[in-house]
Parts: structure tokens; C-alpha cells; sequence
């Protein structure tokens, strides 16, 4: 069984419920119909209902099972100006520009629904930017309790079934954190871990990306990653981790044993943690656009509630397997 249609059976077990406020989307509303026959989760679409089943009648496809909720006429609309209202005061918010934003902001509105209890999670990005997706996650829900970073990962799964966790992998940072420092680094690490933990596999291994392995070159870049190892190592004992290694030494056991003998990690991660957003970024759509890897993401760790991504070069398969793993994500709040 593929890796997201495993996802698929764990979603269906405890089935939750998934807002997807971007309902103008094309991609959006055949997911959604998708979603809805294979039973991952329960829908609610923010929008206009009758613009919505005119969409799914153009589309030849079936959303009557779908909650569509209108910013403009839903009685919740006070509730959700309150609490948006006391949940960002501090920062200048007033009544006024919280009704504002919620009427006009639907990702806004989104997440007040997941910050209310009335949904699980949400997955937007189809026609947004990371930054417009995840600003009010970020702002809204905060970090969960004991996190020291919210940060982005993309599960990746590849062709390559004698690598990874039978070909997956889950790349980090590849969506939020653009220059992390060690410190940074090494909480990324610790919270792939319990990601991966939780949507790919019991085994963590944990690869500290570099362009250097062991000492190979010299470079402030490398005695980043050689600290975050550092760190990682006293402040998260129970990691199976190391680092700085090169991809193909942490990839690739033959030449592990050349570059980084004795490695614990070398040849065998199934975590990529890169030393920077560009590089993470550029990484994994390398492999998902020449390598043929399925990624999913990029998906939140950290936050109090799940809230995930989607590249704007998604298709409607892609929002799909982000549902299903927002929906697994959410049954272990």
C-alpha cells in the first residue's frame, strides 16, 4: 500500500473535520469531492454556497456533503470578532478591524473556526502564499505547549523503497524558518522527529545537512550545522542524530562508510534537516520534480493546532493526501 493511502485508512478511523476556506479554487472543489466519497474527514468550505455548487456542477462533481459556511450571514460571526478581537488586542486589534478581517480574510476566518473548537484543522495554500497562509496560524494559535519553534516540513515519498522509512523521508525546514541559527536547527530536528514518529514511521534518523561531511570543508555555514549537532545532542539525548554529513553520506551506506565511518545516521536517515530555507526549498522540489517523489507540505510542527500548506503548484491529489495528514495530525492534539 502507497504511503498516503495508508494516511488515507488512519484518517478514516477517527475521521475530523478540515476547513478549506479557499472554495473559489478548482483544485480545492475536486479535492473536496474526493475527500467526501473516500471518507478522510469531515468538510467545511468558507464561502458562498450557491457559488460553490454552481463550481461543483461545472465540475461534474458532488459537494452536497460539504458544510459551506458564508462569513457574510453564518451567526458565528460575533463570536469569532470577539475572540479574534481578545486573542491579538495586544498587538492593536480592535472590534472593528476584526470584523474587517474576518469578512474579507477567509484564511483568517479559517482558523478563528479552528481556534473555536468548531473544526480540527485546516489546509489552504492552493492560491496563497506560504506567508498570507501561515501568517494567522502563527499569530492566532501559537505554538503548542513545550515547542520552542513552529517550523515546516514536507513528507516526501520517493521512489527509492530501499532508502528512508521504505522510501519516505520527511525534509525540514523547507517552508517557514529562513536562515535558522543552531539552536533553531536543533528544535527543527527534535520536532521532525516527533513528526515523523507521528505520520511516517516508529525509527527516527536524523541527517544534519552540509555541503561538508566531517570536517571536509571550512566554513561558518558547516560550523552551524556542527553546532546544532552539538546542541542536539545535550539537549535532545534521545535522538538518533548527526551531522555535518553531505546528502549522498547520508543517504547512501557505501559512501558513508568513505566519508563518515562509524556515523550512527550515515547511509540510513530518514530525516533530511537542511541548513537553510533555500536550500530545503530547492531540495525538496528537485526531488519531487525530477526524482518523480510524491511531497506533502509544507505542513506546520510546533503550532497548538494543525494548520498545513500547499504549494501553489499543487494539484487536487496533492490537497487530498495534505487533508488526510492534517486529519491524522489532528487526532493526536
Amino acid at each position: 500500500m502507497a504511503y498516503i493511502d495508508q494516511i488515507k485508512e488512519r484518517a478514516k478511523i477517527d475521521k475530523k473535520t478540515i476547513v478549506l476556506p479557499e472554495s473559489t479554487d478548482k483544485r480545492t472543489l475536486l479535492a473536496a469531492a474526493k475527500i467526501i466519497e473516500e471518507g478522510i474527514a469531515d468538510l467545511i468550505m468558507v464561502g458562498d454556497e450557491e457559488k460553490i455548487h454552481d463550481g461543483a456542477g461545472w465540475l461534474d462533481i458532488d459537494l452536497d456533503k460539504v458544510k459551506v459556511i458564508n462569513p457574510n450571514t453564518t451567526p458565528k460571526l460575533d463570536e469569532y470578532v470577539d475572540l479574534l478581537y481578545e486573542t491579538r488586542k495586544a498587538k492593536g486589534m480592535t472590534p472593528e478591524k476584526a470584523r474587517e478581517t474576518l469578512l474579507k480574510d477567509w484564511l483568517t476566518f479559517g482558523i478563528m473556526m479552528v481556534k473555536a473548537n468548531d473544526a480540527d484543522g485546516m489546509v489552504a495554500g492552493a492560491c496563497h502564499s506560504t506567508a498570507d497562509t501561515l501568517r494567522p496560524a502563527l499569530q492566532i494559535l501559537k505554538t503548542a505547549p513545550g515547542v520552542k519553534l513552529v517550523s515546516a516540513f514536507f513528507v516526501v515519498d520517493t521512489v527509492m523503497k530501499d532508502m528512508g522509512e521504505n522510501g519516505a523521508f520527511i525534509f525540514a525546514d523547507c517552508g517557514l524558518n529562513q536562515d535558522p541559527n543552531a539552536e533553531e536547527l536543533a528544535a527543527i530536528a527534535d520536532s521532525s522527529a516527533r513528526s515523523f514518529k507521528a505520520l511516517v514511521g516508529p525509527k527516527p534518523v536524523i541527517a544534519m545537512l552540509s555541503h561538508s561531511t566531517k570536517g571536509s570543508a571550512k566554513h561558518a555555514l558547516v560550523d552551524k550545522v556542527v553546532e546544532a549537532t552539538r546542541i542536539a545532542h545535550e539537549q535532545y539525548p534521545h535522538l538518533v542524530i548527526d551531522g555535518e554529513l553531505q546528502t549522498d553520506a547520508a543517504l547512501v551506506p557505501g559512501v558513508a562508510k568513505s566519508k563518515a565511518p562509524g556515523s550512527v545516521v550515515g547511509g540510513k536517515a530518514n530525516i533530511l534537516i537542511f541548513p537553510n530555507l533555500d536550500a530545503g526549498n530547492i531540495g525538496y522540489k528537485l526531488v519531487q520534480r525530477l526524482g518523480g517523489a510524491e511531497a506533502y507540505g509544507p505542513m506546520l510542527q510546533g503550532i497548538a493546532k494543525p494548520v498545513n500548506d500547499l504549494s501553489r503548484g499543487c494539484s487536487w491529489e496533492d490537497i487530498v493526501g495534505v487533508v488526510a495528514l492534517t486529519a491524522v495530525q489532528a487526532q493526536l492534539v
